[in-house]
């Protein structure tokens, strides 16, 4: 397994959490803590071990890709970003 470190700079935010195919897309399966180094920012460590996945970050209950990913088209009709491990 492989250690993934996520970010999300969302100034503001109350909540931010990471869903995607590693926790069954749960919204708030992840919490994201606040960066104590720069405003604005949180950020979660996971455990993966190697392969694709997708994900997004839910942001005050708004999902959104991670603007430093890739991204693919998702069954809903946006996207979903992309992490290969």
């Amino acid at each position: 397994m492989a250690k993934v470190r996520f970010s999300v700079n969302a100034p503001g935010a109350k909540d931010v959490y990471l869903a995607g195919e590693f926790n069954g897309w749960d919204e708030k399966g992840q919490k994201m803590r606040r960066s104590p180094k720069t405003k604005g920012l949180f950020v979660c460590s996971i455990e993966l071990e190697p392969g694709r996945y997708e994900y997004k970050f839910v942001v005050d209950g708004q999902w959104i890709c991670d603007e430093d990913a890739p991204r693919v088209p998702n069954s809903f009709g946006s996207e979903n970003s992309v992490i290969v491990v």
